[in-house]
């Protein structure tokens, strides 16, 4: 995702590509990795486990959303009970495998529908927020 701190300079991206990287550019990152010792741009290395940092990221001050990335992290997050809501993007593409964002649960996990949208590239958002 590196590439996004940059894409405003790249003059083959269209309005919706520029728009993107006007949003992700500025937004703080952290990184999980055990074989990084250092990032690049607007980010930071993590320096605890996932509940650690997600802890230090609510007690920041401001408003906004902390995102996780990646399977791996998402399905370590909603095992730990660490997630409230779910936004799902859904592409119009079939792959045959991958590692599941949602780990094996002994217990349902009920999810209200927030807000729905469909893109006229046919992808859907999907907005669920954990019911309590």
């Amino acid at each position: 995702m590196l590439y996004w701190e940059t894409a405003d300079q790249d003059p083959s991206l269209d309005d919706s590509q520029l728009e993107w990287a006007a949003i992700w550019k500025p937004l703080p990152k952290v990184v999980f990795s055990t074989t990084l010792s250092a990032v690049q741009g607007n980010a930071r290395l993590a320096s605890g486990g996932l509940a650690e940092e997600i802890e230090r990221l609510r007690a920041e001050p401001g408003e906004g959303d902390i995102a996780i990335g990646g399977a791996t992290l998402a399905a370590e997050a909603a095992g730990s009970g660490l997630i409230d809501e779910y936004r799902a993007m859904v592409y119009p593409v079939l792959v045959g495998g991958g590692i599941p964002f949602s780990p094996q649960r002994e217990r349902r996990l009920d999810l209200e529908l927030v807000e729905t949208r469909t893109f006229s590239s046919s992808v859907v958002y999907l907005r669920h927020r954990v019911a309590r």
